[in-house]
């Protein structure tokens, strides 16, 4: 089938079982499944060609580990260190154990059963950080544990692959020397990305920020995750862990926010096709071959795993809430089961009928959580016990105040709040003045305030006051104009750079103007006065009589600003008030 009428097919599927799971209260997740099991082999069969889908809509995985990096600087991922290793090695190792004795009464021999184990340890990063950030989970205690988990996990699939080969028939001693030119290469490949990452990544994306086209910064983007991605699979590792790895490098850049923003929508619709993917794959007929025996397997895996995910928590120190709150949302099997699964196949660790009746399991596993979430949600509200505290967070945020546009006006307004030590983050759209005041110190991102991917990116929604020192005045009205919409909460103070401007800025809602060469020239006049001979209580009174006159004067023209004529009749009319003012000032003082 040509590609055009499958895509209709996926989004079509989409828009219809999405919105429907969503309503009747089970998540996206499932109406993705749902779309695919519809689509699929075991539904209608309008899509036939399900591996090679699920192989390239494994590449949402990739894009979803790449901003997840992004948003974790090194400084918070060497905070989290305990965390990871601790709980994640205590999940994979203490779960695996109950797992493999079952395998092994199952009949399996020792070797399989132990890849069986800790295969079906691991959990769906996918499907678990997706129904958490769906719920506004992942800054709670749970999110953030599940979060360590599921980094250790992706972590040990490295190792879980160089396992098999060892425990495959025929496997010798041969191949120890090999073994270890091979983690030679793999440490070159590693040291090569972190310093490529660190440094020559950072002057390319300059290169091509500076060109100002943005789909070429897109299909940058896009590069950098394909390029790190394609690199790791080069040498046998994840490809997830190393777009991952490329995220963390980045998350300290200038280009963070940008290079999130404009993953994000590749991200949102290849991870909905992954899981479309996931629900074609499931073998339906297997399932009514053997319905007792995949539902008896399904829920001893998520009991099992549920009831370590509690243990383990609750010995970490998390209430009773978090820690069920943590079992609900990972205690499925995992994507890299499937090619866990697969290559030993290869190796010929276990049969092909045993790896099918694995993938269903793992499978509808997927299919339960939000289920098993949902559920859980019910249970706790139904007790009186205490609600879930959020999590500390690990660093604190810059995200207190935005502002857009760093130039001179926008550089004044941070150095004061950098003095009073009150977070800010900085955006700007060049990519020449980002670089040049990073050269001073100060921390600044490029991108485009007026995109509203963006906004969300530096996190905008969590932000108290909105700066917007834009010095081009049709980038400053839509960049108020978006975040107006957007974010209703978000309190803006702008920069004006005329009268018509501060006008214009009005028509958005915005109230809080300074005109950036009104206190300039008010100084200056000022300044003039006294060097006329007047004194400078008389100087200052008059410049403050007339900035009185003149900001009632913009309120009430605000209404007119589109009327040239009229604006022409009343800027006359001002001038003559202004005069009476200051005569009417000097008749008082003379009979004083």
């Amino acid at each position: 089938m040509a590609i055009l009428p499958q895509a209709a097919i996926f989004l079509g599927a989409a828009v219809v079982a999405v919105p429907l799971s969503k309503r009747l209260g089970f998540g996206a997740i499932l109406g993705y499944l749902a779309a695919g099991l519809a689509i699929g082999p075991g539904g209608f069969g309008l899509i036939s060609e399900v591996d090679a889908i699920l192989h390239f809509a494994e590449f949402g995985v990739v894009l979803l580990l790449f901003v997840i990096g992004l948003e974790l600087q090194p400084s918070r991922l060497w905070a989290m260190r305990k965390s990871v290793f601790g709980l994640g090695l205590a999940q994979v190792l203490v779960t695996a154990v109950p797992l493999a004795l079952a395998a092994l009464l199952y009949g399996l021999t020792v070797e399989t059963a132990v890849i069986v184990g800790l295969s079906l340890a691991l959990s769906s990063t996918a499907f678990a950080l997706q129904s958490l950030a769906e719920k506004n989970e992942l800054t709670t205690r749970h999110g953030r544990s599940a979060f360590s988990i599921l980094l250790f996990q992706d972590l040990a699939v490295i190792p879980l692959l160089a396992l098999i080969p060892l425990l495959a028939p025929g496997s010798g001693d041969s191949g120890a020397s090999g073994g270890w030119i091979e983690a030679a290469k793999v440490l070159a490949v590693l040291a090569a990305v972190i310093v490529g990452g660190r440094y020559l990544l950072r002057y390319v994306l300059r290169i091509v920020a500076i060109t100002k086209v943005r789909e070429i910064f897109t299909a940058m983007a896009l590069l950098t995750v394909t390029g790190t991605a394609l690199i790791m699979e080069s040498i046998g590792l994840s490809m997830a862990l190393g777009a991952f790895l490329a995220g963390v490098l980045l998350a300290d850049s200038e280009y963070r926010h940008a290079l999130e923003a404009d993953i994000e929508p590749f991200k949102g619709l290849l991870l909905g096709l992954f899981f479309i993917a996931v629900g074609m794959s499931l073998n339906i007929s297997l399932i009514f071959e053997s319905p007792l025996e995949i539902l008896g397997w399904v829920a001893f895996l998520m009991a099992t795993k549920g009831l370590v995910l509690v243990a383990i928590a609750r010995t970490a120190g998390l209430t009773w809430a978090s820690s069920r709150n943590l079992a609900a949302a990972i205690s499925q099997g995992g994507e890299f089961a499937f090619v866990i699964f697969g290559i030993a196949v290869a190796s010929q660790l276990m049969d092909g009928g045993l790896a099918e009746l694995l993938i269903v399991v793992v499978t509808l596993s997927m299919a339960a959580t939000p289920l098993v979430a949902a559920a859980n949600t019910w249970l706790l509200a139904r007790r009186s016990g205490p609600a879930e505290e959020p999590a500390k967070p690990i660093v604190p945020e810059e995200n207190q105040v935005i502002i857009a546009g760093f130039g001179r006006f926008g550089q004044i307004v941070a150095r004061i709040l950098r003095a009073r030590k009150i977070g800010f983050t900085a955006l700007d759209v060049s990519a020449e003045q980002v670089d040049f005041v990073k050269r001073f110190g100060n921390k600044i991102y490029y991108g485009d305030a007026s995109r509203l991917d963006l906004l969300r990116a530096a996190q905008a929604d969590k932000a108290v006051i909105f700066v917007l020192a834009i010095d081009d005045v049709e980038a400053s009205l839509q960049t108020a104009a978006t975040v107006s919409e957007n974010f209703p909460n978000l309190t803006i103070y702008a920069r004006a750079r005329n009268r018509k401007h501060a006008h214009r800025l009005m028509d958005l809602g915005v109230t809080i103007i300074r005109r950036e060469t009104l206190n300039a020239s008010l100084d200056l006049s000022r300044a003039v006065l006294t060097g006329l001979g007047l004194p400078a209580s008389e100087a200052e009174r008059t410049v403050k009589t007339f900035q009185d006159h003149d900001e009632q004067r913009l309120m009430a023209q605000h209404a007119e600003h589109n009327d040239e004529e009229k604006m022409i009749y009343m800027a006359k009319e001002a001038a003559e008030e202004l005069e009476e003012l200051f005569e009417q000032d000097a008749k008082a003082e003379a009979a004083e």
